[in-house]
């Protein structure tokens, strides 16, 4: 589009590149995690940093705000001290819960054929370095 004076105004990314970003957001391994999380009800910082094995605070925290600036968690400060800060699930938030909760219904039902595969894939496949690192890996 033109505008006078001969420059052009930017053009809004097409829906196709802003449904990769939200894809890209909720898609976060840690995310889904967190979402899966507070589909129990609300949970403080801390609770969430306990429940979820090998996250740091610092990504914790970044994905909190990410998911609060994409209107599925909410936060709440409450007056008090300490202060007490809780995160929740918005509406918006539970529709997600509901896709999150059969993708990891599915991960978990599936996860002994998944490991299988991967043994006999990395039985015939030397070229393979490995890269996955394990739960354990990572919490060390």
């Amino acid at each position: 589009m033109e505008v006078t004076g001969g420059g052009s105004v930017a053009q809004p990314p097409s829906a196709s590149c802003r449904v990769r970003g939200v894809l890209g957001r909720i898609g976060d391994k840690w995310a889904i995690y967190v979402v899966d999380r507070l589909g129990d009800g609300p949970r403080r910082f801390s609770e969430l940093l306990r429940g979820i094995d090998a996250i740091t605070a610092r990504m914790l925290t970044v994905t909190l705000r990410g998911l609060e600036r994409d209107g599925i968690v909410t936060r709440t400060v409450h007056a008090a001290v300490p202060p007490r800060v809780d995160y929740a699930l918005t509406p918006l938030g539970e529709t997600l819960r509901a896709a999150i909760g059969q993708l990891v219904s599915w991960a978990d039902t599936h996860l002994p054929e998944i490991e299988a595969a991967q043994a006999a894939y990395d039985g015939h496949a030397p070229e393979y370095d490995g890269a996955e690192r394990t739960c354990q890996e990572e919490a060390g």
